[in-house]
Formats: structure tokens, sequence, C-alpha cells
């Protein structure tokens, strides 16, 4: 029973941090945004389109599992809702993201977005890392994804 209930909290875990992913799918360029993302200048170090797919894949199963830590801990309980509030929030500031720049075309507004989203995700890091140290490690790469897609987005507000 105990097995069943751990891989029932992995699977609802991985679920929720995919979420954005699914919402921003809606939003991917193809007819009228593909035309205005084509047409945007962007930076020498903007990778093909597939690498963002692969990127992303691994960046919401490392946070599922980061969450998945999270929840199982017994450790510090005090921090958990904390952990909880600032994960959701990265969740809607990662969706909005996508919304801002690939449904809005607003550059401008999702790389204040991803500001905010970066601020808070080194924020729930911490938290994490007051439950779970490897739960804490597991968002590393998101923060540093996160760096680079600042500059490429940067990049697209200063060219264009």
């Amino acid at each position: 029973m105990q097995k069943w209930k751990k891989c029932m909290w992995a699977i609802i875990a991985m679920v929720i941090s995919f979420l954005p992913g699914i919402f921003g799918v809606l939003f991917t360029p193809h007819g009228a945004s593909n035309a205005w993302y084509n047409g945007l200048i962007k930076s020498g170090l903007t990778p093909p389109g597939w690498v963002f797919s692969v990127a992303w894949t691994i960046l919401y199963f490392l946070l599922g599992w980061a969450l998945y830590l999270i929840i199982q801990s017994t450790k510090n309980q005090r921090y958990k809702m904390r952990a909880y509030v600032l994960f959701t929030i990265q969740l809607v500031l990662n969706a909005l993201w996508s919304y801002s720049f690939f449904g809005a075309h607003s550059a401008a507004f999702a790389l204040i977005t991803l500001l905010v989203l970066f601020l808070v995700a080194s924020w729930m890091s911490r938290v994490f890392y007051m439950i779970s140290r490897p739960a804490s490690y597991l968002v590393v790469p998101y923060l540093i994804w996160m760096m680079f897609a600042f500059y490429m987005n940067a990049f697209i507000v200063i060219m264009n």
C-alpha cells in the first residue's frame, strides 16, 4: 500500500509540474504566432526549436521530481506550505511567460515576467533547501535555463 501511495504522489507531482508546458503548447509558434516569431531578430545563440522541447521536458521532469521529494519529506514541515505556494506561483509565472511572449507577442512583458519568475524560483529553491537538499539541487538547471532564456528574451526586446 505504501509503495502505491508513493507512486501516486510521484505521478501527481509530475503532472502538476508539466501543467505550464501543456498550457504553453497552446501558444507555441504556429500560424500567425510562427510568422511573428520567425520575423524577430534573435541571438545567434538561440537554439533550434527542437532543443526547447527537449530542454523543457527535462526541466519539467526535474521540477516534478523536486516537488515529489518535498511532498515525501518529513523534515521541516513548517516550510512545506511556503514551498507549495512558491511552486504554484512559479508554475503560474511560467505559463504567463508563454502567453505573454507567444500569445500576446509582448517580449517586453515576457521579459519582466521572466525576471519575476527567476526571483520566485530562486526563493523556492532556497525554501526547498530547508526541506530537502536534493529537491533544491533539482531546481538549479531550471534557474540556469531561465538565465539563458532571459538573455534570449532581452536580446529580442533590444533588437526588435
